[in-house]
């Protein structure tokens, strides 16, 4: 038997020099046997053996290189996590400085935002509340007119009150003073109650009256109105009766010769008949070229004869003040009647393409005949009332100057371009006259 460092020299020499570097990987162990002994004897090889054998040596050689190899890929494995933690880390580490950069960025461009916002919402919030505060003060200077008109109206009707009621109490005071004057028998006071009752009585009729005098002159007032010309018309034509002889030759201030035109007056119709003429322009070869004309309750137009017209129906009060429009284009034949300011007709296709001859007779009040202008004239057409504020343009106006015209106040300063009334030459013929 060998001592136990000299075994441990033996086998360390046996691993260095024996077939240390024969081993093999892959193989399978299962066969091997460690420090086998056989009922405590070693086996008999008929020679002196090495205390070290081959198969211990291999064993030990490939557990030693098993035990190198896994420490080796071990450390390997380390490394490379090491290096991927380290290369993720510095990944991390920039997308961290990126993202802190750009919330810095985005951090700043939302605060110059929401400063932009407030700035904007604080000066619209101010400009709301200099506006409320304007009509709030507006409402508050209404408010206070209002009041001291009440104020004013309430005194006015006290100081009223009170001096009828010292008008009352003066009548009762002298009549009680001269029922006190005369001896107070029976039948005397009775007959002092009795002129009492009638002085009220007396005042109570008094004051219905009133009541039926201030009726009175509210209904005058309505029906002399309807008398008046309209505000700013200073003169109109009157035409006093119906007659043949009786009518109005207008010169236009241009030349006739027209694609288009606006007429516009106010009339005051006594009686509306089947056809009753305002403004008329004929030739020789046409004498109902253009008319405006009425016909009981209707408005009419005409261009280029009776078969071209535009009818309105309806809408005319005999008595009344009534401004009349007639528009007409020939590009497209678009004919329309206004009454009052108000659009009440409109047709197209009427004498789409005609022109209107610059070689006729302008009338108001009447047409003119076949055989001649002041020959043969038909009174049954003849107009009956006052006319005013005679215009006419040579194009289409906007709706809204003619809402404009038909104000009656200033409606008479607005002067057409082709018949301009108080400008263009309107010569009364028979019983028709100007009056103011």
């Amino acid at each position: 038997m060998y001592a136990p460092g000299a075994a441990f020299a033996l086998c360390l020499s046996c691993i260095l020099n024996g077939n240390a570097f024969g081993y093999a990987y892959g193989e399978d162990y299962s066969d091997l046997y460690y420090n086998e002994i056989i009922n405590g004897d070693h086996p008999q090889t008929g020679a002196t053996q090495s205390p070290c054998q081959s198969q211990d040596v291999l064993h030990w050689d490939k557990l030693f290189i098993m035990l190198e190899d896994s420490q080796m890929r071990q450390n390997m494995l380390l490394q490379q996590s090491e290096d991927m933690a380290k290369v993720e880390m510095n990944d991390i580490r920039k997308e961290l400085q990126k993202l802190s950069s750009n919330n810095k960025a985005c951090t700043q461009a939302l605060e110059k935002t929401c400063k932009g916002i407030k700035e904007q919402m604080n000066l619209k919030l101010n400009k709301v509340m200099e506006q409320f505060r304007e009509t709030a003060d507006k409402f508050q200077a209404q408010n206070n007119e209002t009041l001291q008109q009440l104020l004013q109206f309430s005194k006015s009707q006290a100081t009223r009150l009170t001096k009828l009621e010292s008008n009352f109490l003066q009548g009762v005071g002298l009549t009680q003073v001269a029922m006190k004057s005369l001896p107070t028998y029976p039948k005397e006071q009775e007959a002092s109650s009795a002129d009492s009752g009638k002085l009220e009585r007396m005042l109570i009729a008094t004051a219905a009256d009133l009541q039926r005098v201030h009726a009175q002159l509210a209904l005058f007032q309505r029906a002399n109105a309807h008398h008046y010309m309209p505000s700013g018309c200073e003169m109109a034509l009157l035409f006093p009766m119906r007659s043949k002889h009786i009518f109005a030759e207008v010169t236009p201030s241009k030349s006739f010769s027209l694609r288009s035109f606006t007429i516009c007056m106010w009339a005051k119709v006594t009686q509306s008949l089947n056809r009753t003429v305002l403004f008329s322009y004929g030739t020789r070869k046409n004498t109902q070229e253009l008319q405006l004309l009425l016909a009981r309750r209707s408005v009419l137009l005409t261009v280029g004869g009776e078969t071209h017209l535009v009818e309105a129906h309806n809408l005319v009060t005999d008595g009344q003040w009534t401004h009349f429009c007639g528009a007409w284009s020939s590009d497209q034949g678009l004919a329309t009647l206004w009454v009052n300011g108000e659009r009440v007709a409109s047709v197209a296709g009427v004498a789409e393409g005609h022109i209107l001859p610059g070689d006729g007779f302008i009338l108001l009040g009447q047409e003119r005949s076949r055989s001649g202008i002041y020959k043969n004239m038909d009174s049954s057409v003849a107009f009956t009332g006052k006319m005013t504020g005679v215009n006419m343009w040579d194009h289409v106006l906007e709706a809204g100057r003619i809402k404009e015209y038909a104000k009656e106040d200033g409606s008479c300063d607005n002067l057409g371009n082709v018949i301009g009334w108080g400008v263009s030459e309107i010569i009364p013929q028979g019983g028709s006259q100007y009056i103011n």
